[in-house]
């Protein structure tokens, strides 16, 4: 089987490279897509999920949720059953243990791919880092895309997506899905905020472009996301419909550019959004349905010849959809890839029955598939005890987010060594992590009721100096009120946002503020040595905050 994966590999790369005639390099892809049968083509154009964190031997638990998913009761009988082209992996799913669990895990999968239709299976996940990370520590994680815009260094994206691509790899994890190259346009995004890189079109292409090139230089497939730009709604597709009510002219200049960048860098592939953008599809389709969209915009406007896959499908925003419309109108639009239909094997019956019925042609089943292989360069099979999380990668992730924090506000800054220090706020983890490392005391308070936030003042009003930590305060009046009552007590009150920064229009009076763009411990250690006063606060604001403060804005703030 491994010689067999080697071969195929070795097509795929002539293919790519177009190495020999043109035709020849076709071909042999062609000849692939020739014997397979249109069940296995049909399975290729699938990514979903599959339950338990070994490929064969799952939990009772596992086992029936494969069962109620796919009649069968192991991940490998479900990717065999259906031929299915991807996986992804999450925590809900209990893929994602251990390293070596992973690794193991991955290899089972491909070695049933491999005895299955001879084609290396795609496998991947949500690995941003920051407010979307799958896989923690023992790993290396980045603190997440707008704390490296903050660093207003390019470069240290590209170093930062090739440590996250490499240790991915290591536990057979061949295709990221990442990076978001959205313009977080709106600071009230509940979709994107810390995501993206920036609110400026510049900015994220640069970031963008040197994202891909960390990736790709670890030898990991990418997905440039949410196509055409998510960056100005405030829903999240996951939870609702999103519109843009933008012009084209506000799209393509302002959004459009980015996808442009990563498809100029050579990203892998690119995801297409369930928003609703009228300028572009008077139709009222969401984008990852609509042909003038994916085929017009995408396809002929931008050239992308890569695949082009959807957004999860199992998302709020296709509610009104049924599971049959969603499958053919995604494939009629130009999609190649289907993410998470909400009943795969419903998914791939519709199409099967489809092609049968003539609406849609196995040529057009046939360009996708070529599309597809044509990714599948990698060897399917890692080591069985994956290196992940050595000092240099570690050192590299804690780099970029030292580079990341930005003082707005001054105010008491540094905490002088012998303050009785409070840390309250939001985030159970966040608080403890960021209480330890200031060798302070905690008092957790998530969004607060009107009696926590009292006990909150309480114990401010003990302590010499409060450190209040918040998360998208704009979007949560309770912890608003949280820190207006610290604030009146009078006392030092140190606010830092560990979500985007934008939380201080909310309570504009905070003197002391700083912004860290996120809550992975790497981004909670930078923050805890900068209130210390041990480093400096370099990082600047890759984003507006109406009113208050610029782009580019933030001041250092030495030991």
């Amino acid at each position: 089987m491994i010689r067999r994966a080697s071969a195929f590999a070795a097509a795929t790369v002539l293919a790519m490279m177009g190495l020999g005639t043109p035709a020849q390099a076709q071909d042999s892809i062609g000849r692939r897509i020739a014997k397979m049968t249109l069940a296995e083509k049909v399975g290729q154009m699938v990514v979903s999920y599959v339950y338990g964190d070994s490929a064969t031997n799952p939990s009772a638990a596992d086992a029936a949720a494969n069962q109620q998913a796919y009649g069968v009761s192991t991940a490998a009988e479900a990717v065999a059953k259906y031929h299915l082209g991807g996986v992804i992996y999450f925590t809900w799913s209990h893929n994602l243990n251990a390293p070596a669990q992973i690794a193991a895990l991955s290899n089972g999968l491909q070695l049933t791919a491999m005895a299955d239709t001879g084609i290396p299976l795609q496998i991947s996940t949500d690995q941003e880092g920051g407010v979307v990370n799958r896989i923690g520590a023992p790993l290396a994680v980045s603190p997440g895309n707008m704390a490296l815009g903050a660093t207003f260094d390019p470069r240290t994206a590209e170093k930062v997506a090739k440590v996250s691509g490499q240790e991915l790899r290591a536990l057979g994890i061949n295709v990221v899905d990442a990076p978001v190259v959205d313009v977080n346009t709106n600071p009230r995004n509940t979709a994107d905020g810390v995501r993206a890189f920036s609110d400026r079109t510049d900015h994220v292409v640069a970031f963008t472009k040197s994202a891909i090139k960390g990736y790709r230089s670890a030898k990991i497939g990418t997905q440039a996301k949410h196509f055409p730009g998510l960056g100005d709604t405030t829903v999240n597709t996951d939870n609702g419909v999103a519109i843009t009510n933008e012009t084209k002219e506000q799209i393509e200049s302002t959004h459009v550019p980015p996808f442009k960048a990563a498809i100029g860098a050579g990203a892998t592939s690119v995801m297409a959004a369930h928003i609703i953008a009228p300028a572009l599809d008077p139709s009222g389709r969401p984008a990852s349905l609509s042909e003038p969209i994916i085929t017009g915009l995408l396809r002929k406007q931008l050239h992308f010849g890569g695949v082009v896959i959807t957004d999860a499908l199992e998302a709020a925003a296709l509610e009104d959809y049924t599971d049959q419309e969603i499958v053919l109108d995604a494939v009629n639009a130009g999609v190649d890839q289907l993410l998470m239909p909400r009943n795969v094997p419903l998914a791939i019956q519709t199409l099967l029955d489809a092609v049968a019925a003539g609406t849609i042609s196995e040529h057009r089943i046939d360009q996708s598939v070529r599309r597809i292989l044509k990714t599948k360069t990698y060897f399917p099979y890692v080591p069985e005890q994956p290196t992940v999380g050595t000092p240099e990668h570690l050192a590299t992730m804690a780099d970029a987010a030292a580079r990341s924090i930005t003082v707005l506000r001054k105010g008491t800054l540094p905490l002088q060594p012998g303050q009785n220090v409070l840390v309250t706020g939001w985030g159970a983890t966040t608080t403890t992590n960021l209480a330890n490392a200031l060798g302070a005391t905690r008092f957790y308070t998530g969004s607060p009721s009107d009696a926590v936030i009292a006990q909150a003042v309480a114990a401010a009003n003990n302590a010499d100096v409060t450190v209040v930590t918040t998360y998208n305060a704009w979007n949560d009046v309770t912890q608003q009120r949280l820190v207006a009552a610290l604030l009146a007590t009078g006392k030092p009150i140190v606010v830092a946002a560990v979500g985007g920064p934008y939380d201080i229009a909310y309570f504009p009076a905070a003197p002391t503020y700083v912004a860290a763009y996120g809550y992975q411990p790497v981004s909670v250690t930078a923050l805890a040595a900068v209130l210390r006063g041990e480093a400096e606060a370099p990082g600047r604001l890759p984003v507006t905050i109406d009113g208050l403060f610029p782009y580019g804005s933030g001041m250092s703030t030495p030991s």
